[in-house]
């Protein structure tokens, strides 16, 4: 079940745990209350509910999850329900210790936390079947319930006996031969070669940790393995007769699972939003947070759910923030903004103890229905009344940016060129900032992704090639595609070995150059990137690099900027090279976003692209949605104060919102154009 989910809506509700509240069912009356007041129309139950469902081994209770399951449906909430192998009960635990995950250093960790089970212990799998099956067959096809909310946020890894045969297994099918396996990982350094697949055991500060093939590896298996217990879940519930669609809520930037390896796995993309809001300037923050949006959208390329938020402060953050006034519906209406068809938070009521007891709620200790939180998530609930019409629309990006997991991990593992802050995360958000800040849509893919129908695409620092990514960049270059390549790229392949015969790797002719050396900068060190005389994009400024620059030897490629500085001065900074019908563009060094603004400015200007708006003020974002009833521009202020804006006479008219020539502090206005 792939095909486009549409709920005919747009969700708002979040995690509601009544069974702490079982014994007060003047509590649950009134919540059911405050869900209208609010228009929540939907709840996810059931996720932390197993020590409830199953008390004891065998014996399920699972009535009073029916007779909410029928109150939800008799008031009009809808109901994503969980299945609850997040935190598995202490009976489990008691019997079964090997369901309890074995750490890095082999010792096996105590009852307690999420997600602390081994995703390949055959009795953990065996119950959570058991239970998935059972709340499947009651519930599948509960009226309320419109779609399955898999565990809660995956994440970790075990090392116990049973994963390390798993492992080997799992080394054996990829590699076939060990001599391979061997000659993939470079394990003739330091006298580390195997004889056999038996000897090989998951890196471990205590033991491996030195062969950068198996870290790579390793993590990959951890995806796989993770991707494998997510299809088990699913089968249980497909095997009970539930067609109903499944869903994982994601992480942040996690880098623990590659989430591109559940594109085909999860009928809808789903993920959990807990910016800092307050902490920096509000547009920084919501720059990087749309950033995570276009991550979790460009997956499968359709509307995702954003699963959880939190209507006020972060009990886990470094700081519990308040979110000042205004800022809930920002955010809100940013992730609607980038494609989600939900806002939903963490958590409906407040917890009365425990970890998460001061984590902010719609329904807070206090209980009452007149506290500021509450009228904000209100607000919240009438904007999405509003834009139902637009639940299931699409973002049509015309740019894309490539943030690859896999290529983060071989990064992050690499022992230089610098190690300490190699700000790839950073690399990759200059590009989409620059994109952005001319309300351009942008898409974030991985290698695996096609590069055709995008004017552009920018590949940041990618340093490990894989999934034929040169033959594919070479062949969207000839085709006309306008391709921007970085420092540092095209260094290893797949198994993290080092091509030689130059880099970036079966793209020197693409690029029109050659990779020489790279200088790593301490922090107090920086040079410049100065314009050429004459240079063909018209480059007049001089532009601050740091932490890194690459010396390359050109061919073919054009310098636009050369460095101004050290014993490199006068070496190109920045190239264009001309390649069949398409460009290809290598920025040298880690540069200012001063320098990615103007540069990608001169690009998309040089480029058939449309933007939506010319001028848009620091601050604000502007996003676009389109379904065949109409195109949607979304504006929104991520200031503190008003802004002036003018908005283009193209057929848009102000569809939600207010607008006088300004639009407020933390203000949201939508523009509509009714399609012929």
């Amino acid at each position: 079940m792939n095909e486009q989910i549409r709920f005919g809506k747009m969700l708002h509700g979040g995690d509601y745990n009544p069974e702490q509240w079982l014994d007060s069912p003047e509590i649950l009356k009134k919540d059911i209350e405050y869900f209208k007041k609010a228009k929540i129309n939907e709840v996810s139950m059931g996720i932390f509910s197993w020590a409830v469902l199953e008390p004891e081994e065998g014996r399920y209770e699972f009535d009073w999850m029916e007779k909410l399951l029928d109150l939800m449906q008799e008031n009009g909430i809808s109901v994503l329900l969980a299945t609850p192998s997040g935190a598995r009960p202490k009976w489990m635990a008691d019997k079964y210790p090997e369901v309890l995950r074995v750490d890095e250093n082999r010792n096996r960790i105590f009852f307690g936390e999420r997600h602390n089970h081994c995703y390949t212990s055959p009795i953990y799998r065996e119950k959570v079947y058991q239970m998935n099956y059972e709340l499947a067959k009651r519930f599948g096809h509960h009226p309320a319930v419109i779609g399955w909310h898999l565990s809660n946020e995956y994440g970790g890894e075990c090392h116990c006996p049973l994963c390390q045969k798993e492992f080997q297994n799992w080394l054996k099918q990829r590699y076939q031969s060990i001599d391979v396996l061997n000659k993939a990982w470079a394990t003739t350094f330091w006298s580390h070669t195997y004889q056999n697949f038996e000897q090989i055991e998951s890196p471990s500060r205590r033991g491996e940790h030195g062969v950068h093939g198996l870290n790579l590896d390793w993590k990959r298996f951890v995806t796989e393995r993770t991707v494998d217990f997510v299809k088990h879940e699913t089968k249980a519930v497909r095997d009970a007769g539930s067609d109903l669609p499944v869903m994982i809520n994601m992480m942040y930037y996690y880098n623990g699972l590659n989430y591109h390896k559940f594109k085909d796995v999860v009928d809808i993309v789903t993920w959990d939003n807990y910016p800092t809001w307050h902490k920096e300037a509000e547009p920084v923050t919501a720059m990087d947070t749309a950033m995570q949006h276009d991550i979790m959208r460009s997956i499968q390329k359709r509307p995702f759910l954003l699963m959880e938020s939190c209507p006020s402060a972060t009990n886990w953050q470094s700081v519990s923030k308040l979110k000042k006034p205004g800022m809930l519906k920002a955010a809100s209406l940013q992730a609607i903004a980038h494609g989600s068809d939900s806002v939903q938070y963490f958590q409906l009521r407040q917890s009365r103890g425990a970890f998460e007891k001061f984590h902010g709620a719609v329904i807070d200790h206090y209980g009452g229905d007149d506290t500021r939180v509450f009228q904000e998530v209100c607000e919240v609930g009438k904007w999405l009344e509003q834009l139902e019409e637009m639940a299931g629309s699409l973002t049509h990006a015309q740019v894309a940016v490539i943030y690859d997991w896999e290529n983060r991990w071989a990064l992050e593992d690499a022992a230089g060129p610098r190690n300490e802050n190699l700000f790839y995360k950073g690399t990759v958000e200059k590009s989409y900032f620059a994109f952005r800040k001319q309300g351009l849509d942008v898409d974030v893919i991985d290698m695996e992704q096609e590069l055709e129908g995008y004017q552009i695409v920018a590949a940041p620092m990618l340093y490990l090639f894989r999934a034929n990514f040169q033959q594919k960049a070479e062949a969207y270059v000839r085709n006309g595609g306008k391709l921007i390549l970085t420092y540092w790229s095209g260094i290893v392949d797949d198994t993290d070995l080092c091509y030689l015969g130059g880099t970036p790797n079966g793209l020197m002719e693409v690029a029109g150059l050659r990779s020489e050396e790279i200088d790593g900068l301490y922090d107090w060190e920086g040079n410049e990137g100065v314009s050429v005389e004459g240079n063909s994009l018209n480059f007049t400024k001089t532009y601050r690099c740091e932490h890194l620059c690459e010396l390359v030897k050109t061919t073919s490629a054009e310098a636009l900027l050369v460095y101004g500085k050290d014993f490199y001065a006068g070496k190109p900074a920045l190239t264009r090279n001309h390649y069949q019908a398409g460009e290809c563009y290598e920025i040298c060094a880690d540069f200012e976003q001063d320098f990615y603004d103007d540069f990608y400015k001169k690009l998309v200007k040089n480029s058939n692209i449309t933007v939506l708006m010319k001028e848009i003020p620091y601050g604000v974002e502007v996003t676009s949605r389109e379904n065949e009833k109409a195109v949607y521009r979304i504006v929104q202020n991520f200031n503190c104060n008003r802004i002036e804006i003018e908005f283009p006479k193209d057929g848009f008219e102000v569809w939600l919102g207010s607008y006088d020539g300004t639009i407020a502090g933390f203000d949201t206005v939508i523009l509509r154009k009714q399609k012929q």
